[in-house]
């Protein structure tokens, strides 16, 4: 099936963003998968992105008596009657977050084995629920959290290090709740889509140590306050581990994942008449330098009609991390973005999507930004650099200067960075 001659390429790729995002909208993927009604009480808990639309979708699904408490990012509150939903802040954790976490603990302590905690995850949860371990400050999980998130850290590494400051992740949170039946329902964000790093797994075991958070700090040359090294070198109270008795009724339920997200995309474009190319839902990487592996790719498409010909759509998923050395504005997406721009070198054929699912790239209000085979040129015609921009990690000024930013407002799920790029037949 030939394209038709009026096809929008840029219309295109928004609504493969599109629909990738709905595939994980709570209200669709979270009704199927509630438990039974339990004996005694149901208590609700849960924190991260989409926590107020998921406990909201709960409500709407759930015959019975319920109450609880869940935390999300500021700005990403829904209404809800029965569920309190409170707002604290993401990437860095705050006060907010810190008091709702210590709430979660109290909520859930003193059940029986007749009760039931629904744990409602999803990304950002790690920040969210920010309640230091014994002996240690909220001023020294900021310090901690601000330096990984400069310093190129994997997700999974970041939550290591949180599991071990924390008084409520890494099983932490079951524990408390025992003999209490656990059913957490969790919306994946990471690659791999591995519990224990989802929300730094508060209901699930932890394979990590204290002995590996410090290999974080000392990989990345991170000097902490001192009373964080403290806290690690003593190494007392570890976190739950496989096998830990205190976990046997605690179950997860993966309701939504990159994975499906990329296929619903898929779907979408093989009805355009574009073939789709998966290249992955896990990712990871310095944000510039998975762009120019895929323009490798992007390329092949276009020369030489591998792994698939023209037209032809590259999708991926996964979190890639942006190591800071400029000053300017933007996530790993508008990151990723630029350095695809350079690589690319404005290849008549290649255009570029890239947003987070959540329609917040990084700490910015954006989602992400789309990549067109002029966005060089019509950079350069306003003074503006690419690779200047790239130097100095500023992707949002880049695509702000194009009015090419992807604007959503918080999209209430996540399941990370979409990413699709679209490669034209020759004309």
């Amino acid at each position: 099936m030939s394209l038709p001659a009026d096809f929008d390429s840029r219309a295109f790729l928004l609504s493969l963003f599109e629909v990738a995002r709905k595939a994980a909208d709570p209200a669709a993927c979270v009704p199927a998968h509630l438990p039974p009604k339990p004996k005694g009480r149901t208590i609700v808990v849960g924190a991260g992105k989409a926590a107020a639309a998921m406990a909201r979708a709960v409500e709407l699904n759930w015959e019975g008596d319920l109450e609880g408490l869940v935390v999300t990012r500021y700005g990403h509150a829904v209404p809800c009657e029965r569920i309190e939903v409170v707002e604290a802040s993401h990437p860095v954790p705050d006060a907010a977050g810190e008091a709702a976490a210590r709430r979660m603990l109290t909520l859930v302590q003193g059940l029986g084995p007749d009760d039931l905690v629904l744990c409602l995850m999803s990304g950002g949860a790690s920040a969210l629920l920010s309640l230091p371990a014994d002996g240690l400050t909220l001023a020294d999980k900021q310090a901690v959290t601000g330096a990984l998130l400069k310093s190129g850290a994997t997700i999974g590494e970041m939550n290591c290090l949180r599991k071990h400051l924390s008084a409520i992740k890494g099983g932490r949170l079951a524990v408390a709740a025992h003999p209490a039946r656990v059913v957490t329902l969790a919306i994946s964000d990471v690659p791999g889509d591995d519990p224990a790093v989802i929300g730094s797994g508060p209901t699930v075991p932890d394979p990590t140590s204290f002995a590996d958070a410090l290999a974080v700090l000392a990989k990345y040359g991170i000097e902490p306050p001192e009373a964080v090294r403290r806290h690690l070198e003593a190494g007392v109270e570890e976190s739950a581990k496989p096998g830990d008795p205190r976990l046997a009724n605690a179950e997860l339920v993966m309701v939504a994942r990159p994975q499906a997200s990329l296929e619903a995309a898929a779907d979408l474009a093989r009805k355009a008449g574009i073939t789709p190319v998966i290249l992955g839902d896990a990712i990871e990487g310095e944000a510039r330098e998975v762009a120019t592996v895929m323009a490798g790719i992007a390329f092949q498409v276009a020369r030489h009609g591998q792994p698939a010909p023209a037209p032809c759509v590259l999708l991926s998923g996964g979190e890639t991390t942006v190591t800071v050395r400029g000053k300017g504005r933007g996530g790993r997406n508008v990151e990723f973005l630029l350095g695809l721009a350079v690589a690319l070198g404005g290849h008549p054929r290649i255009w570029a999507v890239a947003g987070d699912t959540d329609g917040i790239d990084g700490t910015e209000d954006n989602a992400g930004a789309v990549l067109t085979p002029d966005s060089i040129a019509r950079a350069a015609a306003k003074g503006v650099s690419a690779k200047q921009r790239l130097a100095d990690n500023d992707g949002y000024g880049f695509f702000g200067a194009l009015g090419d930013l992807v604007m959503t407002g918080p999209t209430l799920t996540n399941v990370n960075d979409f990413r699709a790029i679209l490669v034209m037949p020759d004309a």
